[in-house]
């Protein structure tokens, strides 16, 4: 009775110390949001991360695993004890910009296709790092012994850190993981996986190179004393490649894999051609393709139709052909044990309320949307539990039998690491109006801005981690029967890892990037 009664001080030391602190938290946030920095480019979001956490007194490798704007910090209390995982991302997503305001604008002037939170992944790192110093505080006051680790995942958009990070060894030392995401899709809304995980993702960019424009046609102009005199026939070329990869692959797309089972195919061109239109053939295009399907085998069948189709594109525009992996993710392993120590703590916890503040900030959209103002703006669900086994069932609902996981995300990398549980805290949405459509996308990116609606997901994230946190420290038991699952798990189906050991981040690629020679520059 004794150790409980130590269990829930502790864990209300960590909550009050989030109550306290949450003005701080908040302009943290704030500060994220506004940097809004596209993938593989963070760096000033990564480096406030750094500087924070030294401050607070953590251990932290700047650029783990050779990612520029990753880290990887840890700080021990006591003697011995477990180490426990939670992370932060941070990237934001180009042509998404938008203020944190009542109505469709920029932020300072900047183009409407500078980047921006979406989802939003700067509620999800000030989330986690309020529930890690909380913990933090509570093992100091409490004489918690144990380890915290706290990693830094830039580029999740492509999945591009953590399986990188698993390959290097960052995850081996670890007990378990807690995995947070603000909730993007019903019945996920304050609760935890139970067995659908995400599935599989792949990602991989295609690069055309026409090295040799000269070669195409030989004895076009015999009398031209130079190679590419413009009167000559011109080699098709790497924009030509591209383009005949690009429109196959979407011929090919319905026939690649069958019309259900949550799979999907995105592409992405990357903008590092000819500057100028010029009677010269492209040297260099590049096409990026991203997969998402419910297991490896779907995926490696779409792989190899778009290795095919970027051999013959390339055959037909005289170019040669290049492949760059961005990621390659397994499916994720659940932890019944794990889901269930976080749900028992959100319980606890309770749904994320909205004050009359955020009621306020909902009922400005709507007005300024020319919308019914309701009473009760939000999204029911965001304001209501549902246990992992509900979401299960409601989920299963919309599957299909012999589909074991559904969408995508990079924690399930972690999940072959260590018992891992990924949960979700509502992020502010609204209600849809009788016989309105959705709302236009800018608005669930404000109300991820705007401090009065965002604050209680940051809130309630926090206060669920740091008591799951203090849980796994203190009763020895659950980390063990967590590692039991598992063990038999990993056993019953074996996935190894995807990609080769010395896989190098594609940090050097054309990314979008708003920095030119050190220095910033508008969004055009």
């Amino acid at each position: 009775m004794h150790a409980l009664k130590d269990n829930m001080a502790a864990k209300k030391s960590a909550q009050v110390w989030i109550d306290e602190n949450m003005p701080l938290l908040s302009d943290w946030h704030t500060n994220i949001w506004e940097l809004a920095e596209p993938a593989w480019r963070e760096f000033r979001s990564a480096k406030w991360y750094v500087e924070c956490l030294r401050a607070e007194g953590f251990t932290v490798e700047e650029g783990s695993a050779g990612m520029p704007t990753a880290f990887s910090a840890t700080w021990t209390n006591g003697m011995g004890g477990p180490t426990l995982l939670t992370y932060a991302e941070y990237d934001a997503v180009p042509g998404n910009n938008q203020s944190a305001s009542v109505i469709e604008e920029t932020r300072d002037g900047m183009s409407r296709f500078a980047p921006g939170h979406t989802d939003p992944h700067s509620a999800l790192g000030i989330s986690t790092l309020a529930g890690l110093l909380a913990t933090k505080h509570a093992m100091t006051e409490f004489s918690i012994s144990g380890t915290l680790k706290y990693t830094g995942e830039p580029a999740e958009k492509m999945h591009g850190s953590k399986v990188v990070h698993g390959l290097r060894g960052y995850y081996d030392d670890v007990d378990a993981i807690v995995s947070f995401h603000p909730f993007y899709m019903l019945p996920l809304c304050n609760t935890a996986r139970w067995d659908t995980q995400c599935g599989a993702y792949y990602s991989k960019v295609y690069t055309f190179i026409c090295d040799e424009p000269e070669s195409w046609q030989l004895s076009s102009n015999p009398n031209s004393p130079i190679p590419a005199s413009h009167s000559s026939a011109r080699a098709p070329g790497a924009n030509v490649a591209l383009m005949s990869m690009y429109t196959t692959a979407r011929i090919m797309q319905d026939a690649m894999l069958p019309s259900f089972g949550g799979w999907s195919l995105s592409d992405a061109i990357l903008l590092d051609g000819q500057a100028t239109a010029d009677n010269l053939p492209a040297r260099v295009a590049r096409i990026q393709y991203s997969w998402r399907t419910p297991n490896i085998e779907m995926a490696e069948h779409v792989l190899a139709v778009l290795d095919r189709n970027a051999k013959n594109s390339a055959e037909m525009a005289h170019c040669s052909t290049e492949a760059t992996w961005i990621a390659r993710s397994r499916p994720g392993i659940t932890n019944h044990v794990m889901a269930t120590v976080l749900y028992e703590n959100l319980t606890c916890v309770g749904a994320p309320v909205y004050d009359q503040n955020a009621i306020k900030v909902a009922q400005e959209i709507q007005k300024n949307l020319g919308l019914e103002v309701m009473d009760k703006p939000f999204l029911s669900e965001c304001e209501k539990l549902i246990s992992p086994q509900d979401a299960e069932a409601l989920l299963r609902e919309h599957l299909a039998p012999w589909q074991q996981n559904w969408t995508s995300d990079d924690y399930v990398e972690m999940t072959h690491y260590a018992p891992t549980v990924r949960f979700y805290i509502s992020r502010p949405a609204l209600k849809t109006p009788a016989g309105a459509g959705a709302y236009p996308g800018w608005v669930m990116n404000a109300l991820g801005g705007i401090p009065a609606t965002i604050d209680p997901t940051i809130v309630t994230a926090g206060k669920t981690i740091s008591g799951t946190f203090i849980d796994l420290f203190t009763e020895p038991h659950l980390l063990k029967e967590a590692r039991d699952e598992f063990n038999d798990r990993v056993a019953a189906n074996p996935m190894p890892v995807l990609l080769d050991a010395d896989f190098e981040p594609p940090i050097n690629l054309p990314w979008p990037d708003y920095r030119a020679r050190g220095e910033e520059r508008s969004w055009g």
